[in-house]
This record gives structure tokens, sequence and C-alpha cells, in this order.
């Protein structure tokens, strides 16, 4: 099928250095389009570019793509920008399925982030400023719903590592690994994570981390919230630019773009059926993610495919085990290519733009393989998965698992009591002001509603960090746990 969507050109640029040597989120996105022309092997392609999709960084440009198709002398150019909560594969997909459908020809995919150069501004004691934009894009996608709840925002705020802190217990107690034992496994796994990013050109760590450190919490690796210490964690404070350039295959034949340069996405698909934590039936398994594994999967038996390389998305180590649930992964310690974004960098929310150009290098080195990348929204609230490979199965395959999902994946009920008993199914421990801990405790009642507990018992919170809580009937008072 000439209108079948191929990657033709990808670029991705990191930098570490001093202040008055690093680039704005703006820059970095710039340079990676550069790249990413230039790996086209045909500069004629500015010309063919009708829509630039960005996700929504830490940066506060209304709209990157206007600025970047001026810089580069695109055509006139449609530009969207998505905030958080939109998947970031969905881009990609986005970009597939309008030249599929012949409504463009070519489309620009790009992100960036600066916020090591933030850091740097504090520690040097400079100024940072951004180049202002204040055009609006043609068009802005955003999240339909909350990804939190009041009660959640209260007890855990909007950072995610608390939420997905209370997954991992959950995941703990249903894997039986022993409480210990998993801590250990995941160290062991993170390590590996490690080897892999120090030999990722692009990858943000420097040195190899062993699993003690990993696992033990320090002052350079602090406890952010149980079990998770700072390099269990998504390092965002990095210096880092992706741009991908899809279009017809018909156009990359008329552009003369070498083949074995072209990458196809074979298939995608996602879950976007928003529910905040608290009211997902499983704390650890999602009704949707399955389904959108699935779909990958019978995709790659009926089509005789091996996947030889993955890269799950990895903000936190339970993202990595959930993903690897739903694809049958026994040993996720090669489940990367990147070294994952605790070590090869998380940029806020555009990793999956770095892991895909990851993935096409991997693939271009190594004829007739595939390779699957996986992609998160929120609090694990929305997932992808994405088949790549350069082998041309006519036409790309797309899959919205979202109402299916909603189907099935009934949220629970918030319980109005404010006493009682109920049974914990996830903990975490997190601090509070700064000075103290705090537990924070998911319940569920005879009743099947949940509930939020706290506790501030120094006791307790020791307890709950050298022994297995999940599981234990507890008996609250004023939504706290009565020890």
């Amino acid at each position: 099928m000439m209108n079948t969507p191929v990657v033709i050109g990808i670029g991705d640029i990191q930098q570490k250095d001093s202040f008055n040597n690093l680039d704005e989120a703006l820059i970095l996105m710039d340079k990676a389009t550069k790249l990413a022309i230039e790996d086209t092997g045909n500069s004629k392609i500015k010309n063919y570019i009708d829509e630039i999709l960005i996700p929504k960084g830490y940066w506060k440009y209304r709209d990157p793509g206007k600025w970047v198709a001026q810089e580069n002398n695109f055509k006139e150019v449609k530009t969207s920008v998505s905030k958080i909560g939109i998947l970031q594969q969905s881009l990609i997909n986005l970009a597939c399925k309008k030249i599929q459908s012949g409504e463009v020809q070519a489309c620009l995919i790009l992100g960036g982030e600066a916020r090591y150069k933030r850091t740097k501004a504090l520690i040097e004691k400079k100024e940072f400023l951004e180049t202002e934009l204040t055009q609006n894009p043609n068009n802005y996608i955003k999240a339909k719903d909350e990804l939190q709840t009041d009660s959640e925002k209260e007890a855990l705020g909007t950072m995610a590592v608390g939420y997905y802190s209370i997954f991992e217990s959950a995941l703990r107690y249903e894997k039986g690994r022993g409480f210990n034992e998993h801590h250990k496994y995941l160290s062991e796994v993170y390590e590996k994570f490690s080897n892999i990013a120090v030999n990722n050109r692009n990858g943000w760590s420097e040195q190899e981390v062993s699993s003690e450190v990993i696992l033990n919490s320090s002052n350079k690796n602090p406890q952010i919230a149980f079990p998770y210490n700072k390099y269990h964690c998504t390092s965002w404070n990095v210096n880092q630019g992706a741009a991908i350039v899809i279009c017809s295959e018909e156009l990359a034949n008329t552009l003369d773009v070498d083949q074995k340069n072209a990458f196809i996405p074979i298939a995608a698909s996602e879950n976007n059926h928003m529910m905040p934590s608290i009211l997902r039936p499983q704390l650890s398994k999602q009704a949707g993610m399955q389904m959108a594994a699935n779909f990958i999967m019978d995709i790659c038996k009926d089509k005789d495919i091996n996947i030889s390389y993955f890269d799950l998305y990895s903000c936190f180590p339970v993202a990595v085990q959930m993903f690897a649930d739903t694809l049958g992964i026994k040993d996720i310690s090669n489940s990367t290519i990147t070294g994952g974004m605790s070590f090869a960098g998380g940029p806020l929310n555009s990793y999956v733009l770095h892991s895909t150009i990851k993935m096409i290098k991997k693939l271009r080195q190594n004829d007739n393989n595939a390779g699957v990348v996986t992609g998160v929204s929120g609090m694990m609230t929305k997932q992808s998965y994405c088949l790549w490979s350069n082998q041309s199965l006519s036409k790309f395959m797309f899959k919205d698992v979202t109402k299916d999902a909603s189907n099935i994946d009934i949220p629970k009920k918030i319980s109005k009591k404010t006493f009682g008993e109920a049974k914990i199914i996830g903990y975490t421990i997190i601090s509070d002001n700064q000075i103290t801990k705090k537990a924070v405790i998911y319940v569920e009642d005879a009743n099947s509603e949940r509930n939020i507990i706290q506790s501030n018992d120094i006791k307790v919170i020791k307890s709950m960090e050298t022994e297995e809580w999940v599981g234990k009937v507890i008996n609250f008072k004023n939504l706290q746990l009565i020890s």
C-alpha cells in the first residue's frame, strides 16, 4: 500500500556541560529536527511535512512547532501540542493514521527537555531564560478526565512516585516473592539496566550502579517513596531532544530514501480508559492494558513475527513488571534497550520518542528483526504498545481498546466511613512536610468499597518498611490507622 507510513528520519541529542554550554528545550528540539532531516538523506522532505506534533514538556512555550518550522524553512504546517495525560505513542499513531488515510504526506514528531540546564542555573547561580513563544498551536490535545481523586491528591499530592510505589506494594504481595526478596530482585534488575545505559551513547548515566547501592537508601540515593529510592525513579533532570520524521511509502520512494533506513510501525495499540488509582479493581493489573498487549501479540503470532527487542516503559519498576506480565516476559533484565528512565534519562513527556529512536537504530543494525516499545501516561493510567520492523505488512494496524476495557474494569466505590475495619491492598511511606514520614494506605472494606488511611506512628512506619502489610486487616478512626 503506497500510503503505508514509514519512519525515514530520526534524530536525538543529549547535552551535559556547564550552564552556558547547554541549550534550552526549544533549541534541543531544533537540533534534533536537523539531525532527523539529515537522516532522511533528502532535505526535500521539508517541502512535504504537513504537520508537527509535540508532547508538552516542562517548558512554557505555547507552540515550539511553528518556531522549528520557520527555523528549518518548512512550508506552512499545522502544529499540535498534547498536554500531560496524553500517551506519547498517540502522536506517532495519529501521524500514521493521517498518512495512511491520505490526509497528510508527512509528519514531524518532536520533544525536548532542558531541566538539567535549569538545575545548572541554580548550582551556578545563573538566570535561566526561555525564548518567549506566545502564539498558540493549531491544536491543543488534552485528557478528558482527572488523573486523581481529591482524596488521593490530599494524601499523595500530584507527584507520580507515591502512586507507583503503592502499585509496587500490591504487585509485590501478588507475586508472593517475599518482602525482602522482591526488593533485592528489583535492585538486581536495575543494576543491569544501569549497565545498559552506560553503553548507550545517549544514556544519561556515565557509571554503573550496583544492586547494593540501588537497594539501600543513602544521601546519594535517598528514599523517595517506599520502597523506591532515587535510583528506582525516572531521572527527568536531563537535557535531551528527539525528532522523528514519518511519511508515506510512496513519498519515501519519490524521495529515493534508502529502504534499509525506512522502518515501519507495523501495529500499535492504546488503552485510554482513565480511572484514578484508588478506584481500580486491581492495583497491579488493568484489563485494557492486557487487551492492548494481546492485540500486538496476536499479530505477531498470526504473521509469524519474532520479537527480538523490547523497551518497556520504566518510569518506576512496577511499570516494567506490569508490561512484562502482559507480554509474557519472564526475565525483565533485558526489557530495555536504552537502560531505562532511571539511568538513560526520562525527559518528562517525551521518553517514548527516545526509546522509539533507539529501537529503530537497533533494528537498522539487525535485518529481519522486530521490536516492541511501550508507553505510559499518568499514574499508570494509560498504556501503549507499538510493534516495529522493516518488514512491511501492507498497512499500519491500530486498535484503541478503551471502550472494551471500560466494560470490564468498573470503578470501585469510595467508602463514606471514617472509621471501621478494612484490608490493606497497597501502601507507601512518603515524607510529611519534609520533616517526618507518613504512611499512605489504600484499603478495601467488606463491602468492596475503598478508602485512604494514613498513619504517622513511627513504629507502624518502621514495621511497614521491614515486613509486608498488604493483606492485613486493620482498624481505623477518623481515617487514621489505629495502632
